[in-house]
């Protein structure tokens, strides 16, 4: 954008003070504003009558933030007993399962006693590597009770010493609605 050839360009330095407005562009800035109105005003802030100061700011108060939203993984606690190139092949469902078991469908006590049976009929075969199936259930609920349900009955109860991790199954293998179950070599427990 150019400037009309009439007004010459004055360059002032920078440390010097803008030149006071004249008249007309008072007046314009005036009647720009004729009609609004001020804003609330703040009460000022409290003097100390000792020190003609003002009274320091009242200290911030501490933000404290909502805790996390709990996490939707299985409750799978770091195992000391599995090297981080087998956490990554039973995250990627590159170790071969030894067995299955589909409890989807099943009413919850059902698919409480079958997933029993099947832990301890593996752990007795040796077999290691497991696919329990458990179904999505309802996704917009939360996901279904037996995808909730099933690391923590692997987690806990007779189990919980022949479990050495749990990790949700890829999609080819069940995706969301399964999950990896690595068991302990039978030399581990005594």
């Amino acid at each position: 954008m150019k400037r009309p050839a009439d007004k010459p360009v004055v360059r002032r330095p920078p440390s010097a003070r803008p030149p006071a407005p004249t008249a007309e562009e008072r007046a314009l800035f005036a009647a720009a504003l004729h009609d609004a109105k001020p804003l609330r005003r703040q009460p000022a802030p409290a003097r100390d009558e000792d020190e003609g100061r003002t009274s320091p700011v009242p200290p911030i108060k501490k933000i404290v933030r909502p805790a996390a939203p709990p996490s939707r993984k299985p409750a799978a606690a770091p195992n000391p007993g599995i090297d981080r190139s087998t956490a990554e092949k039973l995250r990627r469902g590159e170790i071969d399962i030894d067995r299955r078991v589909d409890l989807h469908g099943m009413i919850q006590d059902d698919a409480h006693a079958a997933l029993d049976r099947f832990v301890r009929d593996a752990w007795a075969d040796g077999k290691r590597m497991l696919l329990v199936i458990t179904g999505k259930g309802n996704v917009s609920q939360g996901g279904g009770v037996l995808r909730q349900q099933v690391p923590r009955w692997l987690g806990s109860g007779e189990h919980a010493a022949r479990v050495l991790r749990i990790a949700p199954a890829q999609p080819r293998h069940g995706g969301s609605g399964a999950y990896y179950v690595l068991l302990r070599r039978r030399r581990e427990i005594s």
